[in-house]
This record gives structure tokens, C-alpha cells and sequence, in this order.
């Protein structure tokens, strides 16, 4: 039986959702745990990578098993016990035909960027937020989003290492909001590039920042190569928000 499970975890310590040889992964824990449970040996199946150090308020996965879950609370009490040494929770877990399966059957994936704008660092916000002093201009910020709401070539915010056949995507949605000193960039699609979202990031940093101008942002992102990327945001400021079927 086909099961779809969602999964908030802080990926601070992690090497990033899939199993690796050179360190833990969440996948690696889900799986090891999972199997400890349910007795039998179990894959997870998970709707996309993230990086190490990439935290998650919802990851989508799949699993089959051999028995049918009759009490969805008393399985999320358990599982979750068992993980428990880990900042690995499993939020919710539902039937599925056959046919679901957590990457391919995803439709859009949002993904959350903080930055954390102010003078003062936040032991609060460690591994959870990019830390940035200088003050950003926001206004310059949210014309640049504009830019790449669309579908563009964004080979220019594409990893050296990435694997996808086209650098063609579309951003659905890109949505820019501040509370305070905190900025929440959100980005919606069906699939992004290795990397795309913390380059994207980056390249917003130096706009806001006025190392860019906006014409600068424009001519780097149309001439779609690696090198013209400003260097890409740091890890813990970007959360997988949910994923939508």
C-alpha cells in the first residue's frame, strides 16, 4: 500500500535530503527509522532534493508498505517518537492509489527565503535566516522580483553542478513581504534548478544592496551564464514551504 507523508525538519546538521555517503541525510533517517517501526525495509521517496543545510515546513514523500495504517494519530505518535534524537517530525500521513508518486505527481513547489535585515545579529535566528547589515533597499528588491516572475532561460542562476535537461522554467508566483526587520521572499513552480533559489537570492542581495543596478540584474540574468551570478545565498534562510498536487 502507497502512502504520501509530509516532513518539517531543520537541515542544519543534515548533508541535505538524500542519502549520501559523506554524512547524514534526512532521507537516510526517515528510512532507517521507518523500517525500525514498521518492521520491514521501507524507501522514501521524497518530491525533490534539498541542499544540506535547507530546512523544510512541509516535504512531500512517498511509501509502501505492507500493512494498512488503521489509526493515523497512533502511527504519528509513534513514528515521531522514534525520531525524536532528530529535528525530523512527520506531520501527516495519508493513503494513496498507486499511481501518486511524490516527485512526479507534484504539480507546484513553493519555496521560502528569510533574510534577517538589521544591525544586531539574532542568536534566535541562527541557521534560520540569512543575517544581513547593511540596509537593503526594498523597493529596488521587489522590482528585480518582478524581472523573473515568468518563464525565462535561468541558466544564469543554475548551478555548475546541475543535472536538469533545460534551464527553462516558469515562476508561477514570487511574492516579496516585510514584517520589522525580517523579509520573506516566497517562489512558486512546478520545479526549479539545482541552486536556483538561494542564486536568485543572491543576485537580490546585490540589487539591494546597489552593487547591481537594476539594468545590471537585467543584462546578467539575459545573458544566462553561470559566471555573471552574484554568489549564491546561504543555506538556512531557505525553507521547501509545502508542495501541491
Amino acid at each position: 500500500m502507497k502512502y504520501h507523508i509530509k516532513i518539517e525538519y531543520d537541515g542544519t546538521n543534515f548533508v541535505g535530503w538524500q542519502y549520501q555517503k559523506n554524512g547524514i541525510s534526512i532521507q537516510e533517517v526517515l528510512q532507517n527509522k521507518l523500517s525500525d517501526f514498521l518492521k520491514e525495509k521501507i524507501i522514501v521517496n521524497g518530491s525533490g532534493r534539498t541542499d544540506a543545510g535547507v530546512h523544510a515546513l512541509e516535504q512531500s514523500a512517498h511509501i509502501e508498505i505492507k500493512k494498512k495504517i488503521l489509526d493515523k494519530n497512533i502511527f504519528l505518535n509513534s513514528i515521531n517518537f522514534y525520531l525524536k534524537n532528530y529535528p525530523i517530525s512527520i506531520l501527516d500521513i495519508k493513503k494513496k492509489n498507486n499511481l501518486f508518486h511524490a516527485r512526479y505527481s507534484a504539480k507546484k513547489r513553493i519555496y521560502k527565503y528569510l533574510i534577517l535585515n538589521r544591525n544586531s545579529f539574532s542568536p534566535l535566528y541562527l541557521n534560520r535566516a540569512w543575517f544581513i547589515k547593511k540596509k537593503l533597499n526594498t523597493a529596488l528588491i521587489k522590482k528585480a522580483l518582478k524581472i523573473l516572475k515568468g518563464t525565462h532561460d535561468f541558466s544564469t542562476f543554475r548551478a555548475a553542478s546541475c543535472q536538469s535537461k533545460s534551464p527553462i522554467r516558469t515562476l508561477d508566483s514570487v511574492n516579496f513581504k516585510k514584517a520589522g526587520d525580517m523579509i520573506e521572499i516566497t517562489f512558486s513552480s512546478k520545479s526549479f534548478l539545482q541552486q536556483q533559489v538561494r542564486s536568485m537570492i543572491g543576485a537580490i542581495k546585490y540589487v539591494g544592496e546597489k552593487k547591481w543596478s537594476i539594468n545590471d540584474f537585467k543584462k546578467k540574468f539575459k545573458l544566462k551564464k553561470r559566471s555573471n551570478c552574484a554568489p549564491p545565498a546561504p543555506a538556512c534562510g531557505l525553507y521547501l514551504k509545502k508542495v501541491k498536487y
